[in-house]
């Protein structure tokens, strides 16, 4: 992790970001209508959650065929993953609600997906949306050794095998917060005294993390084997529901920020950024399927990225709408707008931007 924190430029001579803020609050205005969600997020919550839990219930009520358990727990995945990007991601932005303790009730929601509030708030509130794709400071650019997912990384010989594997790593992203990832970011983010609004005593960040694992591992783990089921059986499901959650969550992920033509901003020596912040999403982020109502349903308009970086605290569900003053703001300053029409076509440029990554440097 590099120690000179990046700064940003003050200096925008186009006044982009000074004419777009103006014109998507008086979209908002003129409508009248909140930034914030509305009766289609509520009913969205609803429908995750019933994919979520609902095959979870059943599970616990009914003795079933083998296939057909690992089946419900591949819904409870994609349920999982659900929840994750419609409920729990606008809570902890604050945009699901007008009203604050609704939205720490839903950003609450990680603690049943195995994460934890305070660490997912500064990992992604704090570090990505600010410093997006700037290496040693984005941590969403962080997977050990095994991947390279920048320019800057250290290039290690099996690299170059990386589109091939990699598919296969990103399905332990969520079973590696359950049992490592927690407790490897709170004990780094409380050294380094990162937060996200109110800062609260390690003690208490220590006690909640514990508790909320414990209260996870009895829904997930110990209750299921209580009510009769296989405790192997149980393990197995675990990890499918987790893999499966995984794989969605990683590859929507990497969909945004990890593609071809996107940028690695590096700071000069000064630690200055060449951009303003605002130019600078546009620099490091792209759309997917932005016209796919299934893809921008499901993801939670994460395939609306770029929106999403630079209006976070505005709902998801208004992405689609916002889109095109954003889109033809970038053009009119000649500013650049990344998209792709498909999700085929956005994990196609993924894993072809993998595998130039995974080339060794020195020969490119």
């Amino acid at each position: 992790m590099n120690t000179i924190t990046p700064t940003f430029s003050t200096k925008d001579p186009l006044k982009f970001f000074r004419t777009l803020n103006s014109r998507v609050n008086n979209y908002f205005k003129e409508n009248n209508i909140k930034k914030t969600g509305n009766w289609k997020l509520h009913l969205k919550t609803i429908v995750m959650f019933a994919i979520f839990l609902t095959p979870y219930f059943f599970l616990l009520a009914m003795d079933m065929p083998f296939w057909v358990y690992l089946l419900l727990n591949i819904i409870i995945g994609v349920g999982m993953a659900g929840v994750g990007m419609n409920v729990m991601h606008d809570g902890n932005h604050g945009s699901y609600s007008s009203k604050s303790w609704l939205n720490k009730f839903m950003g609450g929601s990680i603690y049943v997906l195995a994460g934890n509030v305070y660490n997912w708030q500064v990992q992604h509130n704090v570090l990505h949306h600010t410093y997006t794709n700037i290496h040693g400071h984005d941590e969403d650019l962080e997977a050990g050794r095994i991947m390279r997912f920048s320019k800057q990384a250290e290039w290690r010989r099996f690299h170059k095998f990386q589109h091939y594997y990699s598919i296969f790593l990103y399905g332990l992203l969520t079973f590696n917060w359950a049992i490592t990832t927690d407790f490897l970011q709170m004990k780094r983010y409380l050294k380094r005294n990162l937060s996200y609004g109110e800062f609260k005593k390690p003690a208490i960040r220590w006690t909640t993390l514990i508790i909320t694992k414990i209260i996870y591992f009895s829904i997930w783990i110990v209750l299921p084997i209580i009510m009769g089921i296989t405790w192997w059986k149980v393990v197995l499901g675990f990890l499918v529901m987790h893999y499966t959650a995984g794989v969605i969550l990683s590859v929507v992920f990497q969909l945004a920020h990890v593609v071809e033509d996107i940028s690695y901003p590096e700071p000069n020596d000064a630690g200055e950024i060449e951009n303003t912040w605002a130019i600078h999403q546009l620099f490091t982020t792209a759309n997917f399927a932005p016209k796919n109502w299934l893809v921008n349903y499901y993801t939670g308009g994460l395939n609306h990225q770029v929106e999403h970086h630079l209006f976070p605290n505005i709902s998801h569900i208004h992405y689609d709408k916002i889109a095109k003053i954003v889109k033809e703001t970038a053009h009119e300053f000649e500013l650049p707008y990344m998209e792709f029409k498909t999700m085929r076509e956005a994990i196609a440029s993924h894993f072809k931007h993998l595998k130039e990554l995974g080339q060794n440097p020195q020969l490119a």
